[in-house]
């Protein structure tokens, strides 16, 4: 279980292509305090610590992982998003989110408009039906609020925080963006079919 506040970014150095799968290695600034199997969520994609060192960690992603998720469009030289998993003791400042992707949608819009950024996504109708005005939603990990929903996107004002602080900064408009949809949404929407 993650929160959706990006705790830091890394750099993709190197990908090792393995048929239908890869490994990624990523230099984190927090490297040398994980532990083999921990969990790293990654442009809002939970994966799993397979090697690491005082610089980096090697995660192996298996071909549902990179047909289901953006992180197939990286490169060597990326920025992605970073977050630990949630501990039991710490504040909860985003909203739950499982680095389950439920599908992937593209930037529309990213510009700045005085201090902050005008950010637009383009939804898919299998996340956009989970959303709602002033509503939470992960795009690549970050927990944002939804300012405006159109009939196929949503529109977000990203603060100077966040824009320095994580991959934003990086990303160009039409680059492929992970969608996680509010977990107590999808429970409500089964709950409410039976």
């Amino acid at each position: 279980m993650f929160t959706g506040l990006v705790e830091t970014t890394g750099t993709i150095t190197h990908i090792e292509n393995l048929g239908e799968q890869s490994r990624f290695t990523i230099a984190i600034p927090f490297a040398s305090e994980l532990a083999l199997g921990d969990s790293v969520a990654t442009n809002g994609c939970c994966l799993t610590v397979a090697e690491f060192d005082d610089d980096s960690a090697k995660f192996d992603l298996l071909a549902q992982t990179l047909k289901v998720t953006s992180l197939g469009e990286l490169e060597v030289g990326s920025v992605v998003n970073l977050e630990r998993a949630l501990r039991a003791h710490d504040r909860l400042g985003g909203h739950f989110v499982q680095g389950h992707v439920d599908d992937t949608g593209s930037i529309l819009d990213l510009s700045k408009h005085g201090q902050d950024h005008r950010f637009e996504v383009a939804l898919p109708e299998s996340i956009h039906k989970y959303c709602i005005d002033k509503g939470s939603i992960a795009i690549d990990g970050i927990s944002l609020t939804i300012a405006e929903l159109t009939d196929s996107s949503a529109v977000f004002w990203i603060t100077p925080h966040t824009f320095e602080h994580t991959h934003l900064h990086a990303c160009p408009v039409a680059k492929p963006v992970n969608l996680e949809a509010d977990l107590l949404a999808k429970y409500t929407e089964k709950l409410l079919a039976k």
